[in-house]
């Protein structure tokens, strides 16, 4: 890995040096390019203007802020400079809190941040098994390209993974969804029907297959079509609809169906001998035991 970014993660008097490197493989992302369609050459990134036609040059674009429908104000480069945040090379860890006080969907991008050097080692791997034990979460700020942004410090697999956060005010509402006022409450035999289900296909996130099957059959797509062969498409049948209560019992059952069932010792890997020597001695121990009656002297 290449790191991207290099400083030191700060917390009260205890100063750790790191490094930071993309935790997401791009190079896993099909990418397409633009082609004309007549003579397959590639297709620049046409600057053209959508007011007037122009096709323009770098020095003619500028970039500006529409505050009102079709009103702009114009950012100068030099406007930049001027919001530019100094970069302290310091992941500044201003607390730590619990990971539940985190919603979702504040997560954005993660990142990995690894020691830098043999000297940060003892600090780094204390840092990770203290969030461990705690369950809690470092809380902190980096400047990343000019940037501030919050990031949270989270221990995995012996390392130290950090998300960049999302701020509060860039979320919507989820408030805001239609019809969600409109909450029905669950009839209660239907919602215990529904807590079985769920209790049955409870299972471990490792045993949940984590597959980019798009990603997947695209490439199918494009290998077949190098190849010349034909390519043939899945078509989707439509599943009947049926009342919840039918949905709720049929699910149960099928999730049942499904577990493993136990599987009786049979001895397994035992030799014929020791089979033999085993169902013997079973059977010895089986029988009664007959005693001999003493005649009288």
């Amino acid at each position: 890995m290449k790191s991207i970014w290099k400083g030191h993660i700060r917390f009260s008097l205890v100063t750790i040096p790191v490094r930071v490197y993309n935790a997401v493989d791009t190079a896993q992302t099909i990418r397409m390019n633009q082609l004309h369609k007549d003579c397959n050459g590639p297709v620049g990134y046409d600057k053209r203007c959508k007011k007037c036609s122009a096709v323009l040059s770098n020095e003619e674009i500028v970039k500006g802020y529409q505050y009102e429908p079709d009103q702009y104000v114009i950012i100068e480069p030099g406007d930049f400079e001027k919001v530019k945040l100094k970069t302290t090379r310091i992941i500044e860890v201003e607390g730590f809190i619990n990971a539940a006080e985190i919603p979702p969907t504040l997560y954005e991008s993660p990142y990995f941040a690894g020691p830098d050097g043999e000297v940060a080692g003892k600090a780094y791997s204390l840092l990770h098994d203290a969030l461990k034990d705690s369950g809690k979460l470092g809380i902190g700020k980096i400047v990343l390209r000019d940037r501030e942004d919050v990031v949270a410090l989270a221990p995995l697999d012996g390392g130290l993974v950090m998300y960049k956060l999302r701020f509060p005010a860039e979320l919507r509402s989820i408030k805001n969804v239609p019809q969600l006022g409109d909450h029905q409450m669950a009839d209660p035999e239907q919602l215990k029907l529904a807590r079985s289900l769920v209790e049955t296909m409870t299972t471990s996130v490792d045993k949940i297959e984590f597959k980019d099957r798009y990603n997947d059959a695209l490439r199918d797509v494009i290998n077949a079509k190098v190849a010349g062969k034909e390519i043939v498409t899945y078509v989707e049948e439509e599943q009947p609809v049926m009342d919840i209560m039918t949905a709720l019992k049929q699910s149960i059952e099928q999730a049942k169906a499904h577990r493993k069932p136990m599987v009786k010792a049979t001895g397994a890997g035992k030799s014929d001998a020791e089979k033999k020597t085993a169902t013997v001695e079973a059977v010895a121990e089986a029988r009664p035991v007959k005693t001999r009656k003493r005649k009288a002297g």
